[in-house]
Formats: structure tokens, C-alpha cells, sequence
């Protein structure tokens, strides 16, 4: 049940609930667009797959070393993380601040066998190991989390878009749930 008083007309559910569902849909998307802000102030976004979360950050991503989202990241660590299912509308955004981890342990922890495909084999180090200097980690510390979460079918959820182009309101095609950096840090 929607109540008045919460953010973008929030629905009201137990933050356990609320966390089990919010990754349960970035599971089910994995690629966020996240979005940096360059030093001139323009906002730059690009398709990056969420690797793991854990007690350390909420979420992870590996990146090139060379890459300038890093020098983005030093100008300002502001990031947002925007995840979209087509099928079910369902989407997720958070904003948070990034971290730049170079911890060869954590890399070796985190490494998963396909990052070789984004990391070719140059020679040397730099062959898409997890030894490879190339290998960043990028550690995104959630402040706050809005998601729209949806149980109806996909039938239902194509009736109620139909019926909101009709009658020109809005459609009902799920809940719109916010968790707060306190939910989110107090969790782990």
C-alpha cells in the first residue's frame, strides 16, 4: 500500500523486503548505465555490469586502468547506477559515491573468468589475468536507492499501459519503493 507521505508517493514495506527485492532485480538486469560527471560538468553514462556486492561497498564493477571514468571518478565521486527490465518496466536507480580499488587481493576474490574478454592479451602482465595492472575495481557506495518493483503479469502490466493511453491515467504496473543510505549501510 502507497502512503502519501513518502518519497514519490513510496510504497511502505519492511527494509528486509525491500533490500531481497532490489537485488533480486539487479541480479536479473546485471548491466547498470552508470553515470559520471566529467570535470566540465557534462554527465557522461556507459553500459557497465554489476560484478558482486559485499560488506565493503554495496555494489562492484571492474574497469580499465587507462580508462576516463577513472579521472572522472577523482574530479567527483558522484555516480548514479540505472537499471532498466523492458519486459516488466521495472528499473532501479542509485545514487551514490564511487571508490577506485587497485587491492590485487579483492581483484583475485572478485575475478571471474570472462573479464578476459574486456582485458586482451597484450603480453607480459597486462594478459587479462587477475594480475593484470589493467584490472580497477570500481566500489559504489549507495545513499539512496529508488526502484519500481512489479508481480503483475506481463499481460496485466500491457493491459494497464493500454488503458492508461485510453483513459489518460497513469497505469498501475508496480511499486515504487525507496531505500535510504541508513537501510542500506545498516543491513551489512
Amino acid at each position: 500500500m502507497a502512503t502519501n507521505d513518502a518519497p514519490h508517493g513510496a510504497e511502505s514495506v519492511p527494509t528486509e523486503k525491500k533490500l531481497d527485492d532490489l537485488y533480486a532485480l539487479i541480479d536479473g538486469i546485471s548491466v547498470a548505465m552508470f553515470t559520471t560527471r566529467r570535470p566540465d560538468g557534462q554527465l557522461v553514462s556507459r553500459p557497465m555490469q554489476t560484478q558482486d556486492r559485499n560488506g565493503a561497498a554495496d555494489f562492484w564493477f571492474v574497469t580499465d586502468a587507462g580508462d576516463h571514468k577513472l579521472d572522472e571518478l577523482e574530479h567527483d565521486p558522484h555516480v548514479n547506477l540505472a537499471y532498466y527490465r523492458d519486459r516488466t518496466r521495472e528499473w532501479v536507480s542509485v545514487s551514490g559515491t564511487a571508490r577506485i580499488s587497485r587491492d590485487r587481493e579483492q581483484i583475485r576474490r572478485l575475478y571471474k573468468p570472462d573479464w578476459k574478454a574486456w582485458f586482451a592479451d597484450e603480453g607480459g602482465e597486462r594478459d587479462g589475468s587477475p594480475d593484470d595492472p589493467r584490472i580497477t575495481l570500481l566500489l559504489v557506495d549507495a545513499e539512496s536507492v529508488v526502484y519500481m518493483k512489479s508481480d503483475t503479469p506481463r499481460p496485466v502490466v500491457l493491459f494497464e499501459v493500454m488503458k492508461g493511453i485510453v483513459t489518460g491515467k497513469q497505469p498501475d504496473v508496480g511499486s515504487i519503493r525507496v531505500v535510504s543510505s541508513g537501510e542500506m549501510h545498516g543491513a551489512r
